[in-house]
């Protein structure tokens, strides 16, 4: 995979506006992810695999608490998956991920960055089928045999791995998400992940030049100021 899944810009919480922002995204995707599966980490390792990560992004405790105690009361917002995708600055591909409880707003908004930075939004299936849905597992190992003999025997179809420093980079198929952590636990006991999660990978990536890098970083600004966006993923060699 070559580190791509390192390629993906993520919002950076530089100030107290951005750092609110990351942390409602967070809040968002565990209320989401609690009311549909669970509210016990142990019993819904998606809900865990969600909160590792926001304590990683340093997102305060109180804020995971809230959005899991809001779960449990039953009531409130109805958040659904969206995904759009198109051609952003250069002619590069993205995918946006949302969480929405308005689709039809979500969708002008998405479609206003799209306008704003002449972009082309597409239909679903534009530019998905460049990209790998994967799920990716990075953590302290250097017995690359014996990790990829566990996986295999689990009937995890490893895309790849990499061995750097020290560290094992596991790319799968997102739905073999559960398999593979679970191959993982067997063989290694308790795993700390340093990455955990499942993301769109472009096959292949573009660079851009000249007044595109500068309308590209403004359209993905864009796109992460918008509450509803989760995350953004697309083709650039940053």
């Amino acid at each position: 995979m070559g580190r791509a899944y390192q390629n993906r810009k993520e919002s950076m919480a530089k100030t107290s506006d951005q750092k609110a922002k990351v942390y409602s995204k967070y809040a968002r995707e565990i209320y989401v992810s609690a009311k549909s599966g669970g509210t016990d980490p142990h019993g819904n390792l998606a809900l865990r695999s969600i909160i590792d990560r926001a304590k990683k992004d340093q997102v305060p405790a109180h804020v995971i608490d809230k959005a899991i105690d809001k779960a449990k009361g039953g009531a409130g917002e109805n958040f659904e998956v969206a995904r759009y995708e198109g051609y952003g600055p250069g002619n590069c591909m993205v995918i946006i991920e949302c969480l929405t409880d308005n689709p039809n707003r979500t969708f002008g908004d998405v479609r206003f960055c799209f306008t704003k930075t002449k972009s082309k939004i597409g239909s679903q299936g534009a530019v998905s089928h460049m990209f790998d849905h994967l799920c990716i597992l990075k953590f302290a190992s250097d017995d690359e045999e014996s990790v990829l003999e566990a996986l295999l025997l689990a009937d995890v179809d490893v895309s790849d791995i990499e061995n750097e420093d020290g560290m094992l980079t596991v790319f799968a198929p997102h739905t073999d998400s559960f398999k593979a952590k679970k191959a993982l636990s067997d063989a290694l006991g308790d795993v700390e992940y340093e990455v955990d999660e499942i993301q769109f990978i472009a096959q292949n990536t573009t660079t851009l030049e000249g007044d595109d890098i500068e309308t590209f970083d403004r359209f993905i600004d864009m796109l992460n100021d918008l509450d509803d966006v989760q995350n953004v993923y697309h083709n650039v060699e940053l």
